[in-house]
C-alpha cells in the first residue's frame, strides 16, 4: 500500500520505507544573487507594513541581510510555532520565505495536507496542492538528516520550489531522502505542538482530520 503526495512531493510511502525522487545539488548564496539580479520584484518592508500580495512575477531580490539571523512565528488555529530559519543552509529559500511572509502571502491559508507520522504541508493559498507564488527557484539540498520539527520545501521535482513547505511531524518524515530544501527548525519548546498537529493528520493521505489554519506568519530578526 502506498500514498503519493500530489505535486509538492514526488515520493511513495511504503510500510517501513520511503522512496523519493532524486534532486539536484545544493545551491549557494551566489545563486540567490544571480536570481535576484533578473527580477523586477521589490522586497517587502521589514516592519510588516506591506499590503497582502498573492502573486509575484519573479523570484525576489535579496531581501535578507548577509550574516543576520531570522526567525518565523507561525500563528495557527492550533497554537503558535517559533521557527529558527537557516539562511546559512538555504539562503535562497529563506530569502523567498521571508519576503512572502512579509507580504502576508501565507496569512489566512490552510495546511492542505497532513499525514500522521509524516508531515504537515502548508503554503498553498489555493489549498489544492498545486498553488504557488508565480515563480520557482533552485534546490538547496541538505547534507544533514531531517528531524521532527524540520521545515523544508515541498516540490514537484528538482528545482521547482515555490511557496509550499512542510513540517516534519513524525518518524517517516524524518526518514525522507534529502531531496527537499531544509531551511528551518521548530524550537524545542514548541515540539509538543508539532506532536499535536501530527495527531490531527490523516492516517492515510489527504487534508488533516481537523483543520490546521495559518493565521499569520511574522518574521523577526535575531
Amino acid at each position: 500500500m502506498s500514498r503519493a503526495l500530489r505535486r509538492t512531493f514526488t515520493l511513495t510511502i511504503a510500510i517501513g520505507a520511503l522512496l523519493a525522487a532524486c534532486g539536484d545539488d545544493s545551491t549557494t548564496s551566489s545563486d540567490a544573487a544571480a536570481a535576484a539580479a533578473a527580477t523586477t520584484e521589490v522586497c517587502a518592508p521589514a516592519d510588516g507594513s506591506a499590503a497582502k500580495q498573492a502573486t509575484f512575477a519573479a523570484y525576489p531580490p535579496v531581501c535578507i541581510e548577509p550574516g543576520k539571523g531570522y526567525a518565523a512565528i507561525i500563528e495557527t488555529n492550533q497554537g503558535t510555532l517559533h521557527i529558527t530559519l537557516r539562511a546559512d543552509l538555504a539562503p535562497m529559500t529563506v530569502n523567498s520565505f521571508v519576503n512572502l511572509a512579509r507580504y502576508h502571502y501565507f496569512d489566512g491559508t490552510t495546511c492542505h495536507r497532513a499525514i500522521q507520522n509524516f508531515v504537515v504541508q502548508c503554503g498553498d493559498p489555493t489549498a489544492t496542492g498545486t498553488g504557488g507564488p508565480g515563480y520557482e527557484f533552485q534546490d538547496e539540498l541538505p547534507t544533514q538528516a531531517y528531524q521532527i520539527g524540520s521545515i523544508a520545501m515541498a516540490n514537484a521535482g528538482p528545482n521547482t520550489n515555490g511557496s509550499q513547505f512542510f513540517i516534519v511531524s513524525g518518524a517517516e518524515g524524518a526518514a525522507l531522502r534529502p531531496n527537499y530544501s531544509l531551511f528551518g527548525q521548530v524550537d524545542d519548546a514548541d515540539l509538543p505542538l508539532v506532536a499535536d498537529l501530527d495527531k490531527l493528520g490523516n492516517p492515510s493521505d489527504g487534508p488533516p482530520l481537523t483543520p490546521i489554519d495559518i493565521i499569520s506568519i511574522t518574521i523577526t530578526e535575531l
